[in-house]
């Protein structure tokens, strides 16, 4: 039973960073930039979720609030901050990206104070039994649930729909689906408001987990993010969801076993390590 409570655990944890990482998957897909800036949409919809749920009691209206406030916050970056710097090196909008990072973190501080923001409501604190002795949190099923929804929904989005076929090409062939009247602007605006959107549901969800939201939320999930991309295959979203479950299982396990030397933080990082390691380019990356 307990190899089966670690499994369903690190599930968990590995949708979390599945919500994260793909958003980071959608822009490096599109602009093959690494977009580090992208955690402070995870903190600002622990934020925005926050103060939303205190004020009007409801968790469903956080939610739909913080997704749409990181959503929109994503297509102004995009414009304001990437789109003027494209025709540059790679590593220019990559030190943007790390500059904007900061900065939203310290605006977080002024603005929210360092100690955090907790919530007034108890929301998805209690337990249910499942399997005749397993414990689980309401919010833990809802994270579980609420992440499958929505990748299950992004990738209908993907592969039935005019808008995501539009993506699909752009990735592939710019100039291509530029020819055949694709606004890359317009896919561009799509992919930042999809990714900030997922690291808002998955900020808010963290913060219901933890009973808080502080400036820093966002930097380990990050860092984890921008190595479970590199470990999924640069671009690819299968290999992504798939790293990030990989991770979180792992975690889950080397706490148990490893937790006398290791912290968890610690666990992900060497797994992660000695994979790349192994192979760079990799796990779900094709070789050739």
């Amino acid at each position: 039973m307990l190899f089966v409570e670690l499994i369903a655990q690190g599930l968990i944890q590995g949708s979390i960073y599945a919500l994260i990482a793909l958003g980071l998957t959608l822009v490096y897909g599109l602009l093959r930039i690494l977009h580090v800036a992208h955690a402070a949409f995870f903190t600002l919809g622990g934020y925005v979720g926050v103060m939303v749920a205190n004020q009007t009691g409801s968790l469903a209206a956080a939610i739909v609030a913080a997704m749409i406030v990181a959503g929109i916050g994503g297509i102004l970056v995009f414009r304001l901050c990437y789109q003027p710097i494209l025709h540059q090196p790679p590593f220019v909008p990559l030190i943007a990206s790390i500059g904007l990072y900061i900065a939203a973190e310290e605006l977080f501080r002024i603005i929210f104070g360092p100690s955090g923001l907790t919530y007034g409501y108890a929301f998805l604190q209690g337990q249910v039994v499942l399997f005749g002795s397993l414990r689980f949190k309401l919010a833990e099923i809802a994270v579980m649930l609420g992440s499958a929804a929505i990748i299950g929904v992004l990738s209908l989005l993907q592969t039935r729909t005019r808008i995501g076929v539009a993506c699909q090409a752009t990735v592939s062939d710019p100039q291509m689906a530029e020819s055949f009247g694709i606004s890359l602007r317009r896919v561009g605006d799509i992919n930042f408001f999809v990714g900030s959107a997922l690291a808002a549901f998955a900020g808010v969800m963290v913060s219901v987990l933890n009973n808080l939201v502080e400036p820093t939320m966002g930097s380990v999930p990050s860092y984890k993010a921008l190595a479970i991309i590199v470990l999924g295959g640069l671009g690819s979203v299968r290999g992504t969801l798939a790293a990030a479950l990989v991770l979180g299982v792992v975690e889950s396990f080397g706490t148990v076993y490893l937790g006398h030397f290791l912290d968890r933080n610690a666990i992900a990082f060497a797994f992660l390590i000695l994979v790349l390691m192994w192979r760079p380019q990799g796990l779900f990356a094709r070789s050739g």
